[in-house]
């Protein structure tokens, strides 16, 4: 690739507004040419079809003839759910679209420009945006990436000793519910914004796990429900920068004494440098971490690492004691 092609905005930008008209599914549809496709988008025929004949010289869609597209392997991608909502103008993928145009601010100042954009920090700006909150909640639950796997967050014959289980940050509780189902033992209270958690009840009761699960709607920077045997961080430490990240694990220090765990899963590699997150970068100025500098900042959390190893699934997870 030269630099012309990696600097390229054409190709993804185009990706989003195809994605926003839902252009695939029309044509899944069965409708293939472009008058038809235009008119049922309710989209100028011309624009749109120039649009997609960008995509179909990059690969995405194909032009048997002229006006007439069709599917192909990578175009069928965009009938996806949760590619359609990361990718979509009007949900939640719009503010991360837009966002990368703070980049050049968020490099100078070293912090995220999201207000400057949107007039409102992200979390306000989901609270004063029930849709774009809800598109939210389903771009990180189970539509946007999938049931998620409960077995892999510890070994078997640790679960043995736990009874109770608190996702900080759990969002709607796709992934508690999955605890709970796969461990008839277990309890569970889901920490998040009140938003988030009142969401949660049709899936717990989906998953056949309601009369185990509690919810706490709050802040996670407040004190967290205390005693339980372990607290999950699931996607949420790399959110934050250093100072509300060793806020956020020294609440989880706290809830954990004396004898609970803390599990961090994503946000923390075993190399010698830090994936760059860059998303997390220009929305939040969140950052992913290395082990050896997650180790000084849990050790001003008062934790201690107990443990660190690479899942089957490829993500990295640390597990932690108060110290």
């Amino acid at each position: 690739m030269d630099l012309w092609e990696l600097s390229d905005l054409s190709t993804p930008w185009c990706l989003h507004v195809v994605a926003t008209l839902r252009i695939a599914d029309l044509i899944a549809a069965g409708h293939s040419q472009i008058t038809e496709i235009a008119t049922k988008a309710g989209a100028d025929r011309e624009a749109l079809e120039r649009v997609l004949r960008h995509l179909a010289h990059k690969g995405v869609f194909v032009e048997p003839s002229p006006g007439c597209f069709e599917l192909n392997d990578l175009a069928r991608g965009l009938l996806d759910g949760g590619m359609r909502l990361g990718l979509d103008l009007e949900s939640f993928g719009g503010r991360m679209a837009h966002s990368w145009s703070t980049l050049l601010t968020v490099v100078r100042t070293g912090k995220p420009a999201y207000r400057e954009l949107f007039g409102r920090e992200l979390w306000e700006d989901l609270e004063a945006n029930p849709k774009i909150a809800a598109d939210f909640d389903r771009l990180i639950g189970p539509e946007g990436h999938g049931t998620p796997d409960a077995n892999v967050l510890l070994h078997p014959d640790d679960w043995k000793t736990v009874r109770t289980v608190v996702d900080v940050g759990g969002g709607t509780g796709a992934l508690l519910a999955e605890i709970l189902r796969a461990h008839s033992e277990v309890r569970g209270i889901l920490v998040d914004v009140p938003r988030a958690v009142a969401n949660s009840a049709e899936i717990f009761a989906a998953a056949g796990v309601a009369d185990r699960a509690a919810t706490s709607g709050q802040s996670f920077f407040d004190p967290l429900p205390a005693g339980a045997d372990l607290y999950l961080l699931k996607n949420v430490l790399a959110d934050w920068p250093d100072a509300e990240a060793t806020a956020l694990l020294r609440r989880c220090a706290e809830g954990a004494r004396p004898n609970g765990k803390v599990i961090v899963l994503s946000g923390v590699g075993p190399g010698p440098v830090a994936d760059p997150e860059l998303l997390m970068l220009v929305l939040l100025g969140g950052k992913s971490r290395t082990l050896a500098e997650f180790q000084e900042m849990a050790a001003r959390a008062a934790l201690a690492i107990h443990g660190a190893d690479r899942l089957p699934s490829g993500r990295f997870i640390v597990e932690c004691v108060p110290s």
